[in-house]
C-alpha cells in the first residue's frame, strides 16, 4: 500500500501566540499583577482584602504561601491598574464575549481591560464589580480545593482561558485578510474601468453608463451594486469570505455564511457567492450546508489569476455588472 507523503504546516500560529503571551504578560498575566503590587502599599490592599473576601479564604490562601490578590479583585488595585481586571477575567475563565455583557451589568467596564482607561462611573461601581468577582473566586477555591492551589495553577488557569481568545483573534485576522485578498482580487479585474478608488470602496462605470459599486460591508463582506438612472440601487453580488484555514471547523463557518446570504437574498441580490480558504472542500456538502449560495470559490485559486476558477470567478464579476470581456 502506497502511502501518501506526511507534510505538516509550518507552526505560525504558534509562533505568533508566543509573541502574544509575552505581550500579555506586562499587561494583563499574573507578572503584571506582581508589577502593580510593587508600586502600591500592601497595607491597602490587605485592609480591603480583609473587608472582602471571607477569612477562611485568607487563612487558607497564606497557609499555601500565596497573598490574596492572586485571586481575589480589589479597588485599589484596579484603581492603580484598570487593565488587571483581564487577569480577574482570565482568572475565572471568562472569555471576554461572556464577561462583557448588558445583561451582567458589565460592559461599561469593557475599557479598563482593553485601554487601561477608569471613567468616574467605573470607578463608582468598583466596590461593586470587586465583590462579585470575590464571590465567583470564592466559588473556584472551593471547587479546586485549597490543598491544591499553587501560584503556577493560577497562571496556568489564566493561559487555559487566553488560548482561545488569542485563536479567535488570529481566526478575525486570518478572515479580514481574506476578505482583503478578494476584494483586491475582484479591483484587478475591474482596474480599467475604475472611476475611483478607496480602501473600502471601487467605483466603476459599465457599458450602459451607470455607476457601479463594490464596497466592504458588515454582513455579507462584499457587496456589489448598481446605481440606477433613477437613483435606485440594484443589489447585484453579495460575497461572504470564511478566510479560516481549519477544515474541522468548515461546517460552521458554512452555516455563518448561509445566514449572511439569506439575508443577502432577504435584501434582493441577484447572486450570492462564498470564497473558502479550505482547498479539499466537498461542494456538494457546501451546498447542503448554504443552499442560498449561487458560487462556491476556493481563495487559493482566485489567488492564482488563472486556471478554470478564477475565470469563472471573472467572467461573472464582468458580465454581471455590465463590463465588457475584454
Amino acid at each position: 500500500m502506497k502511502h501518501r507523503p506526511i507534510r505538516l504546516p509550518r507552526p505560525d500560529l504558534q509562533v505568533g501566540f508566543a509573541g502574544a503571551i509575552e505581550a500579555l504578560r506586562r499587561d494583563y498575566l499574573i507578572e503584571a499583577l506582581s508589577h502593580t503590587m510593587a508600586a502600591m502599599d500592601i497595607a491597602d490592599v490587605d485592609r480591603e482584602l480583609a473587608s472582602l473576601v471571607p477569612a477562611a479564604d485568607l487563612s487558607g490562601l497564606a497557609g499555601r504561601g500565596l497573598r490574596g490578590e492572586l485571586l481575589f479583585a480589589v479597588p485599589a488595585l484596579l484603581a492603580q491598574n484598570p487593565k488587571l481586571l483581564g487577569y480577574y477575567r482570565l482568572v475565572l475563565g471568562y472569555s471576554q464575549k461572556a464577561f462583557y455583557q448588558g445583561s451582567l451589568g458589565t460592559t461599561a467596564f469593557k475599557s479598563m481591560e482593553e485601554t487601561g482607561v477608569l471613567t468616574r462611573d467605573s470607578a463608582q461601581r468598583l466596590p461593586e464589580l470587586c465583590s462579585q468577582l470575590v464571590a465567583a473566586a470564592c466559588v473556584l477555591v472551593a471547587g479546586i480545593g485549597l490543598d491544591r492551589l499553587t501560584r503556577d495553577l493560577i497562571d496556568d488557569l489564566t493561559l487555559l482561558t487566553l488560548g482561545p481568545q488569542l485563536r479567535g483573534g488570529a481566526n478575525v485576522k486570518k478572515g479580514t485578510a481574506g476578505v482583503v485578498k478578494v476584494f483586491d482580487i475582484i479591483h484587478a479585474i475591474v482596474r480599467r474601468h475604475c472611476t475611483e478608488t478607496e480602501s473600502h470602496r471601487i467605483q466603476i462605470k459599465n457599458a450602459a453608463k451607470r455607476q457601479v459599486l463594490i464596497e466592504f460591508a458588515a454582513d455579507p463582506d462584499i457587496v456589489i451594486k448598481e446605481c440606477m438612472t433613477d437613483g435606485a440601487m440594484r443589489n447585484i453580488i453579495a460575497i461572504e469570505i470564511k478566510g479560516g484555514t481549519d477544515f474541522s471547523n468548515i461546517h460552521n463557518r458554512l452555516g455563518e455564511a448561509e445566514k449572511s446570504h439569506q439575508k443577502a437574498r432577504q435584501a434582493g441580490f441577484v447572486e450570492c457567492w462564498t470564497v473558502v480558504n479550505v482547498d479539499n472542500i466537498d461542494l456538494k456538502m457546501g451546498h447542503t450546508e448554504s443552499p442560498s449560495t449561487n458560487r462556491f470559490y476556493r481563495l487559493s485559486q482566485l489567488e492564482r489569476s488563472r486556471g478554470p476558477e478564477y475565470a469563472d470567478f471573472k467572467q461573472r464579476i464582468l458580465s454581471l455588472t455590465g463590463l465588457p470581456g475584454r
